[in-house]
């Protein structure tokens, strides 16, 4: 560009009227003084351009893998891990029950054979009388529309669009006679055969030894409730989960008191013997849930995407934060009173005190503010990934609160925002 400018200004210079008495010296001189001035010019902007390049923020992402073990809420010292189940419900169902209680719903059907037979053809004279009464209507109809269209000329007809009538008649009913009822033994991979003690072996603690008592865990449950609600089945199963740790009570909870959907169809159109196996398993389950986050170790397996401000000088001790915490991070194992995970979650934090003391740095009003919204956007988003994924809900949910007292200062991008939503419900899910 620069030398094209310098053609045409030459090209002008030298062939302009005005100027064709002066020396070539001249021209020469001039046109050199006016290229030096360009050629500032151009480089005063490079230079601008450049300062504002070093001065612009720019954020990097990371992603880490890790694995920790996380430690229960109520933390048990090892030699006392230990605990014991009991179950108190009205399930005392065996084998030997099922097949009973197959051969006595059986024979209630063999009982009822006679009865079933008869209201069956009761119902069938019903609907016949139905039927009969149904042709004799639509015979009287078609004779009646026949006489009518038989006294239309052929012109009207056509004028009409008239088409004679068409006698439609219903399927005579048919007379279902029941099957006589032939017993088959029930199929057990269905049947609900469970006892107290068959329950109580259901329900434990990863990590603990079975048949101690330091940890003594009570459950009292009810037999599952049935009922019907726009032709749909619902279940309850009131149970008492009471676990007492050294002989205090710790856990005190009422579960499944409320009936909830569990089938699209009334009860009479489903299988209650496996709805009933299938709802009394979620609330072991829920049990065992329970228990887990109260006394289990859990392994976390997770990789988390961490951002960093790479401009080097102003934002060293950001630059510290983030070694700290993503080297510490790849030093965890999830192994269960492993001491070096305590030195690397020291590490980690100190890591993450930075980017808290930062946050109180920032000026929101200011865009060009060393530590602007844009430094706080990126330092809240690690806040919120890294608790959830450490498995700390409670901290995310208080780092969202606060980025989100800002979000009017932050102006986030698309992709912020979208990740942004995406972390809330994390949170709440």
């Amino acid at each position: 560009m620069v030398f094209k400018d310098l053609f045409v200004y030459l090209y002008f210079y030298i062939f302009n009227e005005k100027l064709l008495n002066q020396s070539i010296s001249k021209k020469l001189n001039f046109l050199i003084k006016f290229y030096n001035m360009k050629l500032n010019f151009i480089f005063s902007i490079f230079l601008t351009f450049s300062a504002v390049l070093s001065q612009a923020q720019r954020i990097d992402a990371e992603n880490i893998s890790f694995q920790i073990l996380k430690e229960p809420v109520n933390a048990v010292e090892a030699s006392n891990r230990n605990y014991s189940v009991t179950v108190n419900s009205p399930y005392n169902i065996t084998k030997e029950d099922a097949i009973k209680e197959a051969k006595a719903k059986h024979q209630e059907l063999v009982d009822n054979y006679d009865k079933s037979v008869e209201d069956a053809k009761a119902q069938h004279a019903e609907k016949l009388k139905e039927y009969e009464a149904d042709v004799k209507k639509l015979n009287e109809k078609y004779r009646t529309e026949s006489e009518q269209y038989n006294k239309l000329k052929t012109v009207e007809k056509i004028a009409m669009n008239a088409m004679p009538p068409v006698l439609r008649l219903p399927s005579r009913p048919q007379l279902n006679v029941p099957q006589k009822p032939v017993y088959s033994d029930p199929d057990l991979r269905n049947a609900l055969i469970v006892d107290n003690k068959v329950l109580a072996s259901q329900i434990m603690i990863d990590g603990y030894s079975r048949g101690g008592n330091y940890i003594d865990i009570s459950v009292n449950m009810e037999r599952t409730n049935f009922q019907d609600n726009a032709g749909k089945s619902f279940a309850s199963q009131p149970t008492k989960l009471v676990v007492k740790q050294g002989g205090t009570v710790k856990i005190d909870k009422n579960l499944f008191s409320d009936f909830e959907e569990i089938a699209s169809s009334p009860t009479n159109e489903i299988n209650l013997g496996s709805h009933e196996k299938n709802y009394l398993q979620k609330v072991i389950a829920r049990i065992n849930d329970i228990l887990a986050e109260n006394y289990g170790f859990s392994k976390i397996v997770s990789t988390v995407k961490l951002e960093s401000v790479k401009n080097k000088g102003e934002y060293d001790d950001l630059e510290k934060a983030h070694i700290y915490v993503t080297t510490n991070l790849k030093k965890m194992q999830a192994k269960p009173d492993y001491t070096p995970n305590k030195t690397a979650f020291e590490n980690l934090n100190k890591g993450v005190e930075i980017w808290k003391t930062t946050l109180k740095k920032i000026d929101y009003n200011d865009k060009k503010a060393l530590f602007n919204g844009k430094i706080a956007a990126y330092l809240y988003m690690n806040l919120i990934r890294l608790n959830l994924a450490l498995g700390n809900k409670t901290e995310a949910e208080k780092y969202l609160n606060e980025m989100q007292e800002h979000l009017v200062d932050l102006k986030l991008s698309y992709d912020q925002n979208y990740e942004l939503k995406a972390l809330e419900q994390k949170i709440y899910n």
